[in-house]
């Protein structure tokens, strides 16, 4: 390992070694000429390091891992021909780009705060006394006029709540046809790049369930899965909505919520399709409606 150089920033790289329980620190090295092109913090599974490769097409694992969490600097970029990103971090070291997130997005939210401009005393009075003139100036034809109104909106809500009802018994349906075959896929490997019905990776497993169970197209990745739906707040969960972990933009996990706090996603190779709970240690950045 000493023979490669790591554009790993800080004082040591914390890489974990095959075969190794331990973990080994590497002292940072500096690259000759390099300028780097952005930095990245690795964002993968709590606990699991990500596997470096030795290159970004048909690259072979070179035995150690990048600690989830720490940061590199990245010195090239380069697509493989499944259209998937991955950063070079070293003279010849490969990551995917799918499991880390840019360092300058990591930036606090600012809320906005709203100011409700109040009403002098003066205007309130204006505004009750032109009320009260109008009040004796409503005629008996305006009277007539004010229940037809009435009728005609009575009318019109009693038929959106009805078309309402029935699209809500509908998404309710296929919510749970997509709850039931997303438990039924539990106990599946976990394989990169697989969309089932055998073997699956996150999106694989959302595309599959939703096309089965709801008849519904999604997209082939988690970046443009995230684009489809409506955004939901998370403490707003329904059964069959998308949750996402990493960036807003780009995520890089995606799972299917199946209520009661639980969600099914197809994990990692070693824990494979697995039903899990919300956890504040591992929580989703957004969710989607699609149903």
């Amino acid at each position: 390992m000493s023979r490669h150089k790591l554009f790993k920033l800080g004082a040591a790289a914390a890489l974990s070694v095959t075969g190794v329980s331990a973990i080994t620190s590497l002292k940072t090295v500096r690259a000759a000429n390099f300028t780097a092109v952005k930095r990245v913090k690795i964002s993968y599974l709590p606990g699991k390091s990500l596997n470096i490769w030795t290159n970004y097409e048909n690259g072979k694992f070179m035995g150690y891992r990048a600690k989830d969490g720490s940061v590199w600097n990245v010195a090239e970029t380069a697509v493989d021909s499944k259209g998937s990103l991955w950063y070079k971090v070293g003279t010849r070291e490969w990551i995917e780009a799918r499991y880390t997130v840019d360092v300058s997005e990591e930036e606090p939210v600012k809320t906005a705060t709203k100011t409700t401009k109040k009403k002098s005393p003066v205007a309130n009075l204006a505004n009750k006394v032109k009320q009260a003139t109008q009040k004796k100036k409503t005629t008996k034809e305006d009277k007539v006029k004010k229940a037809n109104q009435i009728v005609n909106e009575t009318v019109k809500k009693t038929t959106a709540n009805k078309k309402t009802n029935t699209s809500s018994i509908q998404a309710s349906s296929k919510a749970a046809s997509v709850v039931a075959l997303a438990k039924e896929q539990v106990g599946k490997p976990y394989v990169w790049g697989a969309t089932g019905p055998d073997k699956f990776d996150c999106s694989g497993l959302v595309q599959y369930v939703y096309q089965h169970a709801a008849g519904i197209n999604l997209p082939r990745t988690t970046y443009d899965q995230v684009k489809v739906g409506q955004t939901v707040p998370l403490d707003k969960l329904q059964a069959g909505d998308l949750v996402f972990w990493g960036s807003e933009t780009a995520p890089y996990h995606v799972a299917i919520y199946i209520g009661n706090n639980q969600y099914v996603n197809s994990a990692t190779p070693d824990q494979g399709t697995i039903l899990q709970n919300m956890s504040s240690y591992y929580y989703p950045t957004i969710a989607k409606r699609v149903l």
